[in-house]
Order: structure tokens, then sequence, then C-alpha cells
């Protein structure tokens, strides 16, 4: 099996290692901006060494994998003197393997391996990864290896190629720190009525919940609730109204919302071409109420 080298020990890194580590891949090297992080993770790893300079780590493994923030990425493959048939791996969601030019040239295989998860912590990043999806960018023999390290982790991998990075990063944007805001902005409205951010969060927990369940079992579109997938404009009206006066600047955001959830419920099939309409014509308004032009 090979030996594998980590360039940054954060959050993703640790986690990467101690999990690859516990099922069984050697972690030899450690390198990180912080020499107490890297020694940290070392101690935590049977075999590892940590290093003071990152080429220490590729003098050391066979596999490196970059953990470092995207931003210092580049600079770490370009510093790095990598050997010809040596492995270099990043694990950034936007970036392709392109930033790992310098080690390509070289003669060294290069990939990407991007955890498709939200981590706040090691320790939750440790217990996220498993049944989470692994974006992987590699040429053989280095995407079968990568492959069978995501299979390793009880995780899925989808291939992706070069061009497909940054739209697939935006998916993950959107689908997981876009929800937030979300939150924040139906969290906001629940404080116009004086109730408590925390105890709002604390009531739309279980509806978030219940909607992801729904996601999972029955699926898109057919998962779509509300007043769009019924085609009830009296019910939106009285939103756009009330929007209009205790939080005017919640409007576009509502609006375009609206537009998108339009061809969802369509798909759905609770609505027809007509009611569509009549959603769109209402939403497409302005608050002055001139029509939208689209």
């Amino acid at each position: 099996m090979l030996k594998l080298g980590f360039i940054g020990a954060g959050t993703v890194g640790s986690a990467l290692a101690l999990k690859l580590g516990a099922r069984g891949y050697p972690i030899v090297a450690v390198s990180s901006r912080s020499g107490t992080s890297a020694a940290r993770l070392a101690q935590s790893l049977k075999g590892a060494r940590a290093f003071d300079s990152n080429q220490g780590v590729a003098d050391n493994a066979e596999l490196v994998f970059i953990t470092t923030p995207d931003g210092a990425i580049p600079v770490v493959a370009a510093e790095v003197r990598w050997h010809a048939g040596q492995s270099v791996v990043h694990c950034s969601g936007a970036d392709s393997t392109a930033i790992l030019e310098p080690a390509r040239k070289l003669g060294s295989y290069v990939g990407a391996f991007h955890p498709l998860q939200t981590f706040a912590s090691v320790q939750q990043a440790i217990e996220n990864i498993p049944g989470s999806t692994f974006a992987v960018e590699a040429t053989e023999p280095l995407l079968t290896i990568l492959k069978d390290m995501a299979t390793a982790l009880e995780s899925h991998w989808v291939e992706l190629k070069a061009d497909d990075k940054v739209a697939y990063h935006a998916a993950a944007v959107i689908a997981c720190n876009y929800m937030v805001t979300l939150v924040k902005l139906a969290t906001d409205l629940w404080q116009t009525f004086n109730v408590p951010r925390e105890q709002a969060v604390q009531a739309l927990l279980p509806l978030l919940k219940g909607t992801i369940h729904n996601i999972e079992t029955v699926g898109i579109p057919n998962c779509l609730t509300g007043p769009i997938a019924r085609g009830d404009t009296g019910t939106i009206k009285k939103h756009l109204d009330a929007l209009q006066k205790v939080a005017p600047g919640l409007l576009a955001t509502y609006r375009e919302l609206g537009r998108q959830t339009i061809p969802i419920a369509l798909a759905k099939g609770r609505i027809n071409a007509q009611q569509a309409e009549a959603l769109a014509a209402l939403l497409n308004k302005s608050e002055e109420g001139e029509v939208r032009c689209v």
C-alpha cells in the first residue's frame, strides 16, 4: 500500500489522515504552516512523522495530499521538488488538477479528491465522511487509487473532468452554504414578530429535517409542497404584501426563489400551464406593480 503524506493539518487534512490511517493506509509524513498542528496530527497517527518543511513530506511519501487552503495549493505545488512516479493530490472543490502542473511537469501523477461534505471541526468531519461523495479527478493509475480510497472511507465517488469542477463546486455552495443563508433570512422574519433567532431556529429545524427526509425518500419534484406546488396565487400575494411591509429587502429574493420553483411544481404535475403563468405573472411584478422583464 502506498505511503501517504499530508501537507496541511487543518480540518480536512486531519480528518482524511485519521480516517485513512484507521482504514490501514500508512500515513508516514505530515507538515503544516503550524508546527504544533503537524506534531499533533502526527502523534495521532501510528508511524507518522512531523516535518518542518513540505519538502520533507514529499521526500518520504509516495502519495502526497495537499490539504492547505485553496490559495496555497499552487504555491506548494510550485515550491516542492516532486519525484517522477509520485502522486500529488489536492482537495479543493473548485480547482482542477491544472494547479498541480508543476508536479506533473516533474513526472508526478496529479489528482483531485474533494469530499462533498461540510466540516465544522475535525471530529465532525470524521463522523460525516462515511456516506459522503468524493469528487475525483485524475488519470490512471491514480484514478483507481483515489476511487478505492473513497470506497475504503465508506463513501461514494463521482469522476469529474477539469471543466466540471467550478459548476460542481457552485452546486455544493448553493445546497450547503446558501441553505444557511435561507435559514438566516427565515429567522430574520421571525424576529419581526419578536421571536429570538435561537428559538426560531429550533422551531424551523424539524421542518428542515422533514424537507431533507422528503428529498431523500420521495425525491424531486414530488417532494415539493407549499403554495407554488398548489398554484395558490392568493397565498403568494399575501406573502408579497407582508414582506413589503416588514422586510422589503427580502422581496427580490422571495420572487426569484418562487420563479425558480414554478418549473418544479409543473414537473410534479399538481399545477397546469395556466396556473404556472398566473404564478409567474404575480412574481414578475415589481414593487410598483409593473411587470418585470425576463
